[in-house]
């Protein structure tokens, strides 16, 4: 009997030992979310790793913070560098939104849906709208300390973040008319954008292949549905594909789906229908691609700076991938780019992303 129970004993110091190493293996190849990092699973898209390039590039324009840039590498700049890539985003997005030609991919109106995507810091005069696969987990981090919900960035409870009854975030749609209009013309306003297809990716990554957040409706309720009306090969046992997604999105008709898969869709509509660039006149736009040094000005322009930081970003995780974009895309038909190309021209155009080089061909 003694030898029986010294044999349980051994049994479970063993699976609390596999238990253990099992957690810290997994945390050791963590990669803060919404920064697109996990390996890639066998059998799927390969992507293809290269060199990094930014992509921000505005048209017959010099880009002041592109020349910072060096063999991947982010150099330090200054605050009147900043202040003059700053003012030419904002220009380029004035002088975008006044071209009749493309209004219809550049304008919305600030309807609830707008209004929902806006995080409201009443005790700094802070209006953050979000861009979700841009990083913005950080940023709700940054707004939730700054609201008073927790005292630092690191006291932040992970399942809290996203939990809107719990992490102490206001959004302007909460809020009267009056009170709307008063916050969006007095306090400071601004958002983070990256290259439109980059984001995609990250999107279709994170929702369909890995789901860290463990929400079963994208792969048994969304992924059905856009199996069901736009994968080509019916017979095909493999699951939601890349350009399955890419053709329902540049279908003309999504809107049909979008309205059955709700406010899910957010991780993936344009930079328009989130946050209306064209009729909320924003104080600053942060780029995914320069983030490490966007993100200190921000918090200095805001005046916050001397009470949070940003998270630190790991190494390389910004830098805008044309290998990979290209790897993802290279199996997919023209027309079916140049229809995902049309729907999210307006988020190009208006933040200085050029048009893909594999659209130019």
């Amino acid at each position: 009997m003694r030898h029986h129970w010294l044999l349980l004993g051994a049994c479970g110091w063993v699976l609390l030992i596999l238990m253990f190493a099992s957690k810290f293996i997994n945390f050791s190849f963590r990669i803060p979310d919404d920064y697109g990092g996990k390996p890639e699973p066998l059998g799927w898209t390969v992507i293809a790793t290269g060199d990094a390039e930014s992509p921000s590039q505005v048209p017959k324009r010099k880009r002041p913070d592109t020349e910072h840039q060096l063999a991947g590498s982010v150099v330090a700049v200054d605050e009147q560098d900043w202040q003059a890539v700053h003012t030419e985003r904002l220009d380029l997005i004035s002088s975008v939104c006044g071209n009749a030609s493309v209004k219809n991919l550049t304008h919305t109106a600030v309807n609830k849906f707008v209004l929902d995507r806006i995080f409201v810091c009443d005790k700094h005069k802070i209006l953050f709208c979000q861009t979700p696969k841009v990083g913005n987990t950080q940023w709700k981090k940054v707004l939730i300390v700054l609201n008073g919900a927790f005292s630092s960035i690191d006291e932040i409870p992970e399942n809290v973040v996203h939990d809107h009854e719990k992490n102490g975030l206001p959004r302007l749609s909460a809020l009267t008319e009056p009170e709307i209009t008063k916050r969006l013309g007095t306090y400071f306003k601004f958002l983070i954008v990256r290259d439109p297809f980059e984001r995609l990716i990250s999107a279709f990554k994170d929702k369909f292949l890995y789901n860290p957040r463990f929400e079963p409706w994208y792969k048994h309720d969304i992924a059905p549905a856009i199996i069901r009306k736009y994968k080509k090969n019916r017979l095909e046992t493999k699951g939601l594909q890349f350009e399955d997604f890419v053709r329902y999105l540049g279908d003309p008709n999504h809107m049909r789906l979008d309205r059955q898969f709700g406010d899910h869709i957010i991780h993936w509509v344009t930079y328009v229908e989130l946050c209306a660039p064209c009729e909320i006149k924003y104080s600053v736009i942060g780029h995914h691609e320069s983030l490490e040094r966007d993100a200190p000005f921000i918090l200095k322009a805001a005046g916050i700076d001397h009470l949070v930081s940003y998270p630190t970003i790991p190494p390389g995780i910004t830098l805008y991938n044309k290998t990979k974009v290209e790897q993802y895309f290279s199996g997919i038909s023209k027309r079916d780019i140049r229809r995902l190309y049309a729907r999210f021209q307006g988020d190009f155009e208006l933040f200085g992303y050029k048009k893909p080089d594999f659209l130019l061909n």
